[in-house]
């Protein structure tokens, strides 16, 4: 049997505290953040775990050449064990969906699943890669906002898939290093999606636009000052080491990112709350790589 610590690596667990800012980010531009915004979380974080435990089934030939200390080319963990753990987080995280959001969010949540399966299998290594896993992210968002008008939360989701595209487009490159092009090219769409999320949104709450403004460009600084630095050294050395700190810093300073997203929808304590999740992340990440 797989130990937990294991098991913990295979699915790059502390990983998932980048995830149910997704969907607290589609809740609160759709105006639905609620008792069931955490049912939806906890099914996003089912997934995502889901989505990393098939990631190395699909790649368990791949690791034992390029990473063979991962768990399953090393032996802790057999090739079934991965697969059947892929596919029951997937049942758990379409069943907690469910329950949390009835059909409106099952709707969102079974093509979720789908986009995370298409992407391990078929899509994850070649050019349709960075998209399939922007796709994702964007559904993961609007997953929040399923029991309300996901339309509203169409922007966000959008942001959300941005930054993962560029983060994806950077990870194919964290074997064998990158080109100074790909590290120049991600570094200004980062700096455009930080822009993108201190815009304040249309809001139901009495916070006025400027204050939801202000809040969310003090909180996205921190998604700035992560992931753009780290951009800015593999710009210098675009070696695969650096490569792989700057994914790792994308994926840790995620919740910074979604919580300004929160806050410029009007509801800047939980955005803080959100971006709170990014230092305990970055500390996580260095016990359980996040790549």
């Amino acid at each position: 049997m797989a130990r937990l610590r294991d098991l913990v690596e295979l699915t790059r667990a502390p990983a998932a505290l980048s995830v149910p800012g997704d969907a607290v980010a589609g809740a609160a531009a759709a105006d639905q953040l609620g008792p069931r915004t955490a049912g939806l979380a906890a099914a996003s974080v089912c997934l995502y775990w889901a989505g990393m435990a098939a990631n190395d089934w699909s790649d368990r030939d791949l690791d034992a050449k390029e990473r063979p200390e991962r768990p399953i080319p090393s032996g802790r963990v057999t090739p079934n064990q991965a697969l059947g753990l892929a596919v029951g987080l997937t049942g758990a995280g379409l069943a907690v969906a469910a329950l949390a959001g009835g059909r409106r969010a099952l709707r969102v949540a079974a093509p979720l699943a789908g986009a995370v399966w298409a992407y391990d299998l078929a899509l994850k290594n070649g050019p349709a890669g960075p998209a399939g896993m922007a796709v994702c992210r964007g559904l993961d968002v609007l997953l929040g906002a399923s029991p309300g008008r996901v339309r509203r939360a169409l922007r966000p989701a959008a942001v959300v898939a941005a930054h993962t595209y560029l983060l994806t487009a950077l990870s194919q490159r964290e074997v064998h290093g990158a080109d100074r092009r790909l590290p120049a090219a991600t570094l200004a769409g980062t700096a455009a999606v930080a822009a993108a999320a201190t815009v304040p949104v249309r809001s139901a709450t009495a916070v006025p636009a400027v204050a939801r403004m202000g809040l969310g460009a003090v909180i996205v600084s921190w998604y700035l000052a992560r992931f753009g630095r780290a951009q800015q050294r593999v710009l210098a050395d675009p070696a695969a080491e650096a490569v792989r700190a700057a994914v790792g810093a994308g994926i840790t300073a995620l919740p910074a990112l979604q919580g300004a997203l929160t806050a410029a929808a009007g509801h800047p304590v939980t955005g803080a709350a959100v971006a709170a999740a990014y230092p305990a992340a970055r500390r996580l990440a260095r016990k359980v790589s996040p790549t």
